[in-house]
């Protein structure tokens, strides 16, 4: 294929799509580039179907090369790009949900996208060209894909919405906004804010929306010029179902829905069964039911079969009857009500926080533990450089949803969940000068039924409040969901998503934050994109239910505790002229490895001169912070140190340590009232004596007095035996002050 290339211009920026030049053997392959950020992307479609699944097989991966920065790996021993990290994993999910509502239903063929970044320019973000990328590869080629989408970046600073703004620019606004979807609907939605108002919020999607048309339009001249004709999806699935076969599965269908009508109220809607795992051991019974009334009904068994494999969407399209007709939930809520809420907090004695919060049958216990500056987590990525100092881990084990399976490293979900529970409340931390600490707070999902990574909003927040984190405001999580049919002229959006509502037609529209505003939203849906009423109703909805979470959060701990776990470290900070630095450091770190192996602490040190010292010892960390400020005080005029210990003898006098590596000279002449013949008649190396400082010179030496310091502490002073009271008190070896 002959290289072609498109471009538009797009929020001040040239968008550059490129095709037919690189990797030419994918089923699509194209280049976008955004500023200098240039990403390829490609779409591969398997040969042959995957066996013995019933889902979409789906794996879109995001590849950071540090090439693309002109980076090599930091590690002494591993220079090879390994496991990616977790922005890139969650970029690959936000690329991942906002293309997989596009896809038909049915087919079973591994369909993989793969984005890598090729040059990063570190001022924009490759996540949207990524996203574009996607769309762009999808759409132009044979895969079948109901494309194109469009994907866009909305800040807001100084009150101006900017489109695509460069890194620097996001860290000055206080929302940061990814928008992914059709000219008309949202497919997937991933922001960030600082307590941002609903109002707002909603303003900021609609403008990315509307700004999505350039990049789609630009797809679409690429589909026109390059596009490869679609792949039929019925050929896919293996077989294309006739119209009598059609007639015939819709006529078994019938039959069964005729005898489930009569069983679905006691099992779906009995509030006997609100829990999930009696609902579902209720299901497996009801499946069974239905085999043997379509059997005693005389029903051939390749029917059956038939109608078994239908029972999960027949359970589906029921619930979601039910809702739009009735407004009838499993379980028997309202659409706007909360499954039951519980609060604790300070569960065990030896962690430094704990949060155990509840929400019907999902349940997370979220543990805050407090370190030194020295615990950050470094960053050695493409994009990001430089220390974390608060993380929040999530971990789901198969027991929280009553399966067996395999427990070992964080997956993609994992890792997603806990990154968005851990921005919903960074806006809310205090700064490194208010709370030194590094901060990490693990949330275990002891059970799930509905958006455990809110729960773990909720858990992380009553954690951390409970270890004496200062955080502006409390924060609390919810998950929005959805009912809707076909064309979605009929929907109903539902407050705390739970298990069977989140079925075709639905949506998982998180939202997180305070009651002054939002600090996150993740949106992904089962449906083709979302209109601007449904974003509206569910942002006004969510906050309704954010602000009873916050209410019973609050009756368990309503502000961070005065004091921390007596089992957390502590630290404190110093501020020293930055010249000093290397009095702490030592010749190749000698004297800072003996302050630390000597207390037990550890001590962080700062270009800007702030050292931070911390230990869970309190006699140790006194020790150390006395023996810093010793090292990094300033002398001056004037000062009495009653301790000094003499350190070496000249001719002409006395050198003297009055703090740790600082010393000073006492001449001869200021070692008694009376002549002094030699510094070794007064004194001896390694004697303790008082001395005052008199003077700090012009080179920034300092002088002492051994006698004006007696004189002062009231030490009588008396010549020793054959050494005169008076006279010349200047030594005959050194007329006056003497070198050093």
């Amino acid at each position: 294929m002959e290289a072609k290339r498109f471009q538009t211009e797009w929020g001040g920026k040239t968008l550059i799509i490129e095709t037919g030049k690189l990797a030419t053997q994918a089923n699509a392959a194209v280049t976008v580039q955004y500023g200098d950020t240039v990403i390829l992307a490609t779409a591969t479609l398997a040969a042959s179907a995957r066996a013995n699944v019933e889902f979409f097989p789906l794996s879109v991966e995001y590849e950071e090369k540090l090439y693309a920065a002109g980076k090599i790996k930091s590690s002494r021993f591993i220079k090879r790009e390994g496991r990616p990290t977790d922005e890139a994993v969650m970029t690959g999910r936000m690329i991942d949900r906002s293309i997989r509502p596009m896809f038909p239903d049915g087919v079973r063929h591994d369909v993989q996208v793969v984005i890598e970044c090729l040059s990063c320019d570190l001022e924009n973000d490759t996540d949207i060209p990524s996203l574009i990328g996607a769309s762009c590869a999808l759409s132009m080629s044979d895969i079948p894909w109901d494309g194109p989408l469009g994907g866009i970046r909305v800040g807001r600073v100084g009150g101006e919405w900017i489109i695509n703004p460069t890194f620097e620019a996001r860290g000055k606004g206080d929302l940061d906004v990814v928008v992914a979807g059709t000219l008309d609907k949202a497919l997937m939605i991933e922001a960030n804010g600082t307590e941002v108002p609903e109002d707002d919020m909603y303003e900021a999607i609609m403008f990315g929306q509307k700004h999505l048309r350039e990049p789609i339009e630009l797809i679409n001249q690429v589909v026109a010029a390059c596009g490869r004709a679609k792949v039929s999806a019925d050929s896919l699935r293996g077989s294309i179902e006739t119209a009598e076969q059609k007639a015939e599965r819709l006529a078994v269908c019938a039959k069964a829905e005729e005898f489930l009508k009569t069983r679905f109220p006691e099992v779906l809607f009995a509030g006997a069964n609100i829990n999930k795992t009696a609902r579902r051991n209720a299901l497996t019974v009801l499946k069974k039911e239905l085999a043997a009334h379509l059997e005693a009904a005389g029903m051939e068994e390749d029917k059956r079969d038939i109608a078994i494999d239908e029972f999960d969407t027949m359970v589906e399209a029921e619930v979601t009857r039910a809702i739009l007709e009735r407004g009838e939930r499993v379980g028997g809520r309202s659409l706007t009500e909360i499954r039951t809420l519980t609060a604790e907090v300070g569960l065990y004695p030896r962690t430094h926080g704990t949060g155990l919060f509840s929400r019907g049958d999902t349940q997370v216990l979220s543990i805050a533990t407090l370190g030194a500056p020295a615990d950050a987590q470094v960053l050695d990525g493409m994009e990001e450089v430089g220390k974390k100092r608060y993380m929040h881990h999530y971990n789901f084990p198969p027991y929280s949803v009553g399966e067996t399976g395999r427990i070992g490293g964080a997956g993609r979900r994992e890792i997603g969940h806990g990154g968005l529970a851990e921005r919903a409340l960074m806006p809310v931390l205090p700064s490194k000068e208010e709370f030194p600490y590094v901060i990490r707070v693990v949330s275990e999902v002891l059970g799930s039924n509905g958006s455990s990574s809110q729960g773990s909003i909720c858990g992380s927040t009553l954690a951390l409040m409970d270890a004496g984190v200062p955080i502006k405001r409390p924060v609390a999580g919810i998950a929005m969901g959805l009912a809707s049919n076909a064309d979605m002229s009929q929907y109903k959006v539902l407050t705390d998503l739970q298990d069977l509502e989140d079925g075709y037609g639905g949506m998982d529209f998180k939202v997180g934050g305070t009651r002054q505003g939002i600090t996150t939203i993740q949106l992904d849906t089962k449906t083709k994109g979302l209109n601007a009423a449904i974003v509206r109703q569910t942002l006004d909805q969510a906050r309704v239910a954010r602000l009873q979470i916050l209410d019973v959060m609050e009756k368990a701990i309503a502000a961070p505790r005065a004091d921390l776990s007596p089992y957390a470290p502590r630290i404190v900070a110093l501020k020293i002229n930055p010249d000093m630095i290397r009095n702490v450091i030592g010749p190749g770190g000698k004297m800072i490895n003996k302050i630390i192996e000597e207390t037990g602490v550890s001590i962080d040190v700062e270009n800007d001169g702030t050292i931070t010292i911390c230990s869970a010892n309190k006699a140790g960390l006194d020790k150390a912070v006395q023996w810093v400020s010793d090292l990094t005080r300033e002398v001056k005029a004037g000062e009495l140190f009653p301790n000094g210990k003499v350190t070496r003898l000249m001719d002409f006098g006395a050198f003297v340590e009055v703090l740790p590596g600082q010393e000073g000279l006492v001449h001869v002449s200021e070692m008694a009232p009376w002549r002094v013949g030699k510094p070794g008649d007064m004194v001896k190396v390694g004697d303790i004596i008082p001395v005052k400082v008199i003077e700090i010179d012009e080179l920034g030496r300092v002088n002492l007095s051994l006698k004006r310091a007696r004189t002062e502490l009231g030490i009588p002073q008396e010549p020793p035996a054959g050494m005169g009271s008076s006279g010349d008190t200047r030594s005959p070896q050194n007329g006056g002050r003497g070198g050093r």
